[in-house]
């Protein structure tokens, strides 16, 4: 069973230069390398719907040099990776602050989210300068703007920035931490969630696969009895 929307956590990059005796930028460099597999696979695999925890708004906390390093890696990677996305039918999408992004920053996503909007395959969808509790407090602001007084759930789904493209059936967190980090906090409710020892950098399309192939093994219950009970 392919889960039809998934999302990752993709934690390691540090730890993985770190055991090598690299830079921590060179770990964001080489999981760049595991970012374009895992997109590969799972266009190829008919998942409809990818979720990557790109940046999150604690990030900005980092020292200067990493957050500017970064920066730059996203620019260059941005703009290399249109043609493939272009190629694969992958249509690029973004959530969160993004206006909080450097100017370059800001200009390459813009530019490759309009070359890749025609496309009718996978989303890829990059959460940039993200925070799960920041989303729900945007949705709650725009809820009240609207004068709405007793909103019901499917009414403040419908101001998530993920409004248009349903929740993850499957969360995927690297590096063997267990904790969700201020990531999709309404839309997990009910998803499964898969956690790997494997850093970022090693996780490729094998690792994928387990992950997977774990959550066809799940019983989704979505808060009910399982059927046999």
């Amino acid at each position: 069973m392919i889960p039809r929307h998934i999302a990752v956590i993709m934690d390691g990059n540090g730890r993985w230069a770190r055991q090598r005796g690299l830079s921590r930028i060179e770990g964001h460099r080489e999981g760049v390398n595991s970012t374009r597999e895992i997109v590969r696979a799972c266009g190829e695999l008919g998942v409809q719907v990818l979720t990557l925890y790109t940046f999150s708004r604690e990030n900005w906390k980092r020292p200067l040099d990493e957050v500017s390093a970064l920066m730059d890696l996203l620019v260059n990677t941005v703009g290399k990776e249109v043609k493939n996305l272009n190629q694969n039918n992958v249509r690029l999408r973004t959530i969160g602050r993004i206006e909080d992004l450097t100017l370059p920053a800001r200009t390459a996503i813009h530019k490759a989210v309009k070359a890749t909007s025609n496309n009718t395959g996978m989303i890829l969808n990059l959460a940039l300068s993200y925070s799960g509790r920041q989303e729900i407090v945007d949705a709650a602001a725009a809820l009240v703007r609207e004068g709405k007084t007793d909103p019901t759930e499917e009414d403040f789904a419908a101001h998530l920035y993920t409004n248009d493209v349903g929740d993850p059936d499957l969360l995927i967190r690297t590096s063997g931490e267990m904790r969700i980090s201020n990531f999709l906090l309404w839309q997990l409710a009910y998803a499964e969630i898969v956690v790997t020892e494997v850093l970022w950098p090693d996780f490729r399309r094998p690792q994928l696969i387990a992950a997977i192939e774990e959550y066809g093994r799940r019983d989704r219950r979505f808060g009910a009895l399982a059927a046999s009970s």
